[in-house]
């Protein structure tokens, strides 16, 4: 349970660093604070956001000298009077500092806290709340900038946009209701169907860019198939550099998925070396083969590796595994240098993952698979489930809205799923409630009744 008006007091960086950092927030911070904390002057007489030296002491006893950090509400993260102490990162001293600071009144944090204050004192809303955490959890130069782009606002921006224009069909409809027994029309249908069209054009586009964001946050999935023998062990080992799956002339050796993970010029990339495909009554085997056809349908990326050998005797022909839409399908020759004088047609990759020749074009091609250039951009990107599905729910009223347009439902029915839409749209920052207030604003800006 949390006591929002509660002072409270959390480590904010890892263990086992040399310095450890602990923020203290809240009403009374600057109050506890400067019952631990003891340097020239009290905090409570200093500026916002000036760091001073001095100890922490239990008593007469020294715990450490440190750096306390002053940060005045509302200009602190979590909008309120907020200390931050530098302290040596010993986990003795932690505890020690941790314990007079509740002595002195504060209690410690919950998970998330600090966050869920900002987010309550309207410093973040909801989006940029979830993107702290992907900030912390980013692990590549990709997942950095999308988290920081949605971090900066540029995502809620371009949500809110869409929420004022969803709000303004909401008081058009709604000053119908009012004027509804002089059969006035403030919402011209024809105008009112292209806005709907628009705004849908617009969740559609934040809707599609659901794989590219997903792909950047979890990794692309990228799985390596073939027949056995063909090279896919070796290939893996080849792209990472080093050996992790076992490589062996007998045919069947991988019987399992192994995964490994592969960063490409700033994008995580999730290697799925797999069973061979092939007939076999060996039932250990079978079951690698289905996991190897479970793999493909999770993949985004499938590379299809073929023997150059084999293609100089058959050619290539089609793969015995169906693809989606939204899979990419990579064909690729491995062991070249057993057919030097094999001409392969455009689009398809040869390579020797035994000497190491055209890797470094197999890598050049899956590092294209990932357009980041739109990160870098500013483009709007989702990256979270939850504002998948959310924009779904929103697409989905926006289509009944225009169904009903067609059909002249009426005019509160409409508005209902405007609403719906406002609702699904706004649940992403956190204002999917509409409040009384702004559909009469947004009348009372647009319109002078009485006049």
């Amino acid at each position: 349970m949390y006591y929002e008006t509660d002072t409270i007091i959390a480590p904010a960086t890892p263990e086992g660093g040399a310095l450890m950092l602990i923020r203290l927030s809240g009403r009374d911070a600057v109050a506890i604070a400067d019952r631990l904390f003891h340097g020239r002057r009290a905090l409570a007489d200093c500026a916002t956001h000036t760091a001073h030296f001095g100890t922490i002491c239990d008593g007469e006893r020294v715990v450490d000298e440190v750096v306390a950090t002053l940060f005045r509400a509302p200009r602190s993260y979590t909008g309120e009077d907020t200390v931050e102490f530098s302290c040596h990162g010993s986990a003795y001293i932690t505890r020690e500092v941790m314990r007079l600071a509740c002595e002195a009144g504060a209690r410690p944090a919950e998970p998330g806290e600090f966050t869920r204050r900002a987010y309550l004192a309207g410093k973040l809303d909801l989006s940029q709340a979830e993107a702290v955490a992907d900030l912390i959890a980013a692990g590549t130069r990709a997942a950095h900038a999308l988290a920081a782009n949605q971090l900066r606002g540029g995502y809620s921006s371009a949500l809110d946009q869409l929420r004022e224009e969803l709000l303004h069909l909401t008081a058009l409809l709604e000053l119908e209701l009012d004027f509804g027994e002089e059969e006035v029309e403030f919402a011209n249908r024809r105008q009112l169907a292209d806005t709907i069209e628009r705004i849908a054009v617009e969740i559609e586009r934040l809707r599609s860019s659901f794989a590219l964001g997903n792909a950047i946050k979890e990794g692309v999935a990228v799985a390596l198939v073939g027949a056995p023998n063909v090279g896919k062990s070796t290939l893996l080992n080849r792209l990472l550099q080093e050996e992790r799956a076992l490589v062996s002339d007998i045919a069947g050796t991988t019987r399992d998925v192994i995964e490994e993970r592969l960063v490409i010029e700033g994008v995580l990339f999730r290697l799925l070396d797999t069973a061979g495909l092939r007939q076999t009554e060996d039932r250990l085997e079978q079951m690698g083969i289905l996991r190897t056809r479970t793999s493909i349908e999770r993949a985004q990326v499938v590379v299809r590796l073929l023997d150059a050998t084999e293609v100089a005797r058959e050619g290539i022909s089609e793969p015995d595994f169906a693809l989606r839409a939204d899979q990419r399908l990579l064909t690729v020759v491995n062991k070249m240098d057993c057919a030097p004088t094999l001409t392969l047609p455009e689009g398809v990759i040869a390579l020797s993952a035994k000497s190491g020749e055209g890797i470094e074009t197999l890598r050049r091609t899956l590092r294209a698979v990932v357009p980041t250039e739109v990160l870098e951009e500013g483009s709007t990107v989702v990256s979270s489930l939850r504002h998948y599905e959310a924009l779904t729910r929103g697409r989905e009223a926006l289509e009944r809205a225009a169904a009903g347009l067609r059909e002249g439902l009426t005019t509160d029915l409409l508005s209902e799923e405007v609403r719906a839409v406002i609702e699904a749209v706004g649940s992403i920052t956190g204002r999917g409630v509409i409040l009384p207030d702004e559909v009469l604003g947004t009348l009372f800006s647009r319109f002078c009744i009485g006049k």
